[in-house]
């Protein structure tokens, strides 16, 4: 029987939420699944996945997976799915999963759909993976002929999963072994992670998001902060707005930036370029501020107001503390 094998992904010694979308996917594909947890600290982060209704857990605990370095993981992941027998791999399509993924499908001579928005059985027992192509403005069905499909999956188009409330068993845990090191991995030099520290929501798990365009120029945190503050709300920005260097490349929402869903995006002073648009369009409910009336982004808001951001914002937060 066809089986998935789930990689959750590690980070500070708890499974990031991202990966609950690709668990998504292994239930819409209604395929038996099980989710392997590998890295320093796997013991005990497993533990939250023992929920989902997996068939099993793997635990790969090692202070040698501890560096985000594919060549690292690729071994040890591509073991697990021909010692399990499993016939699909899924990853987030995350920096981290986008990274890991192509090295583990040319390791098991393996067919690769990234990206992928949703899945659908077909003939034979097999699936069908829809991807977007051309910056979003089109979409792709993808049929892989390998006995082994990897994919890795848009956070952004399967909501995060929940516990299974129906099983009252929780999933066993399995612990193995890391597998033989990769030579690749020795010419490998993990320096540094760049990670940017903000106690403000992650990107791409923020409920709420309010992102900003060139437009808002020097006043970028002046304007959008307090309404950020106010609503819990994560930053982003549009990639205009980071080449012009008033927002950190890390904030940027896009086709080459953070592909996001949120229930809430407030798109502040961005015209809504097809690059931005492939990565917020997703949002449940959009919002858009824009003196333009024809500008771009109001064709995808939910809702829009023609005005001068720099007058609009802050009338926005001052009504939000009136109501508070």
């Amino acid at each position: 029987m066809s089986k998935i094998l789930v990689v959750a992904e590690l980070h500070d010694g708890r499974i990031r939420k991202s990966t609950h979308s690709a668990i998504t996917f292994a239930r819409q594909a209604a395929m038996p699944f099980a989710i392997a947890v590998l890295g320093p600290g796997a013991t005990q982060a497993a533990e939250s996945m023992r929920a989902f209704g997996a068939s099993h857990v793997i635990v790969v605990d090692d202070a040698y997976l501890g560096q985000p370095v594919a060549e690292r993981f690729a071994p040890t992941i591509a073991t697990l799915v021909t010692q399990g027998g499993f016939s699909v791999l899924a990853l987030t399509a995350s920096s981290f999963g986008k990274d890991v993924a192509p090295r583990v499908a040319a390791k098991l001579g393996a067919g690769y759909a990234p990206d992928i928005s949703s899945v659908s059985p077909i003939e034979g027992g097999s699936l069908a993976y829809r991807r977007p192509v051309f910056a979003g403005n089109a979409f792709a069905t993808a049929r892989i002929s390998t006995p082994i499909h990897v994919v890795s999956v848009r956070q952004s188009e399967f909501a995060a999963a929940e516990p299974d409330a129906s099983s009252a068993a929780l999933s066993p845990v399995e612990t193995a072994a890391l597998a033989a090191k990769d030579a690749a991995a020795d010419r490998v030099e993990f320096v540094a992670m760049g990670e940017a520290k903000s106690e403000r929501p992650d990107l791409g798990e923020a409920k709420v998001i309010v992102s900003g365009g060139r437009a808002l120029k020097e006043k970028f945190a002046e304007v959008l902060d307090p309404l950020a503050t106010r609503l819990g709300a994560a930053v982003g920005a549009s990639r205009a707005a980071c080449d012009a260097g008033y927002a950190p490349a890390e904030l940027q929402v896009g086709q080459t930036g953070r592909v996001v869903a949120p229930k809430l995006y407030i798109a502040v002073g961005i015209s809504g370029a097809i690059q931005h648009l492939a990565g917020m369009k997703g949002s449940k409910t959009i919002v858009a501020i824009n003196k333009d009336p024809e500008a771009p982004i109001f064709q995808v808001a939910d809702y829009g107001l023609v005005a001068d951001l720099f007058t609009a914002v802050p009338e926005l937060v001052s009504e939000l503390k009136a109501r508070a």
